[in-house]
């Protein structure tokens, strides 16, 4: 038996210690995708350089931001929003309730118009304020 025990031990001493094997020297290099953009170059080459006469041709083309967006947010003739425009201009100006009823809105919804399209988008100056019988009240001013 002590043969057979030996033998064995021989054998689980011949495998060696767990050791993590060597890792292969990796020679992949990075190669830039076909049609990929590149990358831009460093800030002393583009200081040397002077400003590209191409932006100022540009600037001309295209109109300001607030142009474009006051002349693409005038509402439809039947639409939703041409009834609330309506409403507010009158010399006494509009209700929540009124609103609310007239477009099936829910009071968040006509709060978000008003802050939303018409004076972020439209760029008009809408007075809000609580009226004698204290409901909110929006108008044009």
């Amino acid at each position: 038996m002590t043969e057979e025990t030996n033998d064995k031990a021989a054998t689980v001493a011949e495998q060696g210690a767990h050791v993590a094997p060597e890792k292969a020297s990796s020679k992949k290099t990075a190669f830039q995708k076909k049609g990929a953009p590149k990358a831009k170059k460093t800030a002393k080459a583009e200081k040397a350089k002077a400003p590209a006469p191409q932006k100022k041709a540009q600037a001309t083309k295209k109109p300001a931001k607030t142009q474009r967006l006051k002349a693409a947010a005038t509402p439809r003739a039947e639409s939703k929003s041409a009834t609330i425009l309506e409403m507010i201009r009158r010399a006494k100006g509009a209700t929540l309730g009124e609103i609310m009823k007239a477009t099936d809105w829910q009071a968040h919804s006509v709060r978000g118009f008003v802050s939303g399209t018409l004076i972020k988008k439209m760029g008009l100056k809408v007075e809000s304020f609580l009226s004698n019988e204290k409901e909110r009240t929006y108008r044009v001013k």
